[in-house]
């Protein structure tokens, strides 16, 4: 159980408030450490200079690492300690993080791009799929393309989860696309009109960026077709 992944997924560290709400610079990392739960434990929480955040809690009775903590169906006092916990490090994300779009860089970076040029946000619709997020043209409201969090074994026989762009091409540069590493055949939607492109870092950001104003263009010659 990754309680601080989870927690802290789709947000990035502002350093200067980690300061100001208490942590101490230890070198590379900002370190912040409170009693609870009737200061029979303790929390300690490490983020390091690349934003990774981490944590453990101490039993201050056997001053042992309360490994419990990540253990599934453990009880009402576990589960207690674990809420606490929780609302430590939610209050630290509050205050100490901006929040993201997405998981992963690029895909930030893409969001951001694809708001400066087009004025677009992600659209987040569905309850069931709530980091997925839809980007439609501004003159027609079709769709241009849509990052989602799936995970890789979906894709190819690689695992772990990974952040995908859909987007509509034609039939015969997606052909050629498909020969490059990185894209994939569309999924969840038309395999001869769309492709799904890695944001993984594997392809830059300016290949991926003039795809996606191809995407846009392609989309948007329709809005005066009858």
């Amino acid at each position: 159980m990754n309680i601080e992944n989870d927690i802290f997924k789709r947000t990035t560290v502002d350093y200067n408030k980690l300061v100001l709400f208490g942590f101490n610079k230890i070198n590379n990392n900002y370190i912040y450490e409170r009693k609870f739960f009737n200061d029979e434990f303790k929390a300690i929480i490490n983020v390091d200079n690349s934003g990774k955040v981490t944590g453990k809690v101490i039993d201050l009775e056997t001053e042992d690492e309360y490994i419990l903590l990540r253990a599934e169906n453990e009880g009402e006092f576990v589960n207690k300690v674990r809420l606490l916990y929780k609302d430590i490090l939610i209050e630290i994300r509050n205050n100490c993080f901006n929040n993201n779009y997405f998981i992963f860089n690029q895909s930030n970076r893409i969001a951001n791009y694809i708001k400066n040029k087009y004025n677009n946000e992600p659209e987040f619709l569905w309850d069931k799929f709530p980091f997925f997020g839809v980007f439609r043209n501004n003159n027609n409201k079709k769709w241009y393309g849509i990052i989602m969090n799936l995970d890789l074994s979906k894709l190819d026989n690689s695992s772990g989860e990974v952040e995908i762009i859909n987007i509509k091409l034609g039939e015969n540069k997606i052909k050629e696309l498909l020969k490059k590493e990185g894209f994939y055949e569309a999924y969840h939607m038309s395999k001869k009109e769309w492709i799904s492109i890695l944001l993984n870092d594997t392809l830059s950001d300016d290949e991926i960026i003039s795809l996606i104003d191809e995407s846009y263009d392609l989309i948007d010659k329709k809005r005066n077709i009858k």
